[in-house]
């Protein structure tokens, strides 16, 4: 098995330079990458949710964006939201990033609720 030479083909990020996309799918690329953005700088938003099978995601050439589904009638977002943030206030401040970059109607999912660690406290050892 050999590896592509370094700066083709993956980075270190994992993400596929789009090289060889035509201007439509560099557009889609763009977009998806600006719309995970938005969403994951919303408070509250943990991360994005690729569904239950994996199969929410932006598909293009040689990589995908997870938890952003891009189609020409709507938009999906698919996230995890921080239990310390109502969830409303979160699903509606991903909703209002999200249409300031697309057209059409935008659906947001909260597929799960992520809980704070909790922080127990070690057992002190009896000394001797």
């Amino acid at each position: 098995m050999t590896t592509p030479p370094t700066g083709f083909g993956s980075s270190s990020s994992g993400r596929v330079p789009d090289l060889d996309l035509d201007e439509g799918d560099r557009d889609q690329a763009d977009l998806a990458d600006r719309v995970a953005a938005s969403v994951l700088a919303v408070p509250g938003v943990v991360r994005l949710h690729a569904g239950v099978f994996g199969e929410v995601a932006t598909y293009l050439p040689g990589r995908a964006v997870t938890g952003v589904r891009l189609r020409p009638d709507e938009t999906e977002v698919h996230l995890v939201v921080s239990a310390r943030h109502p969830i409303p206030s979160v699903a509606r401040d991903v909703h209002e990033a999200v249409r300031e970059l697309v057209s059409g109607p935008v659906r947001v999912y909260v597929e799960d609720v992520e809980a704070p660690p909790t922080h127990r406290p070690r057992p002190e050892r009896a000394s001797s």
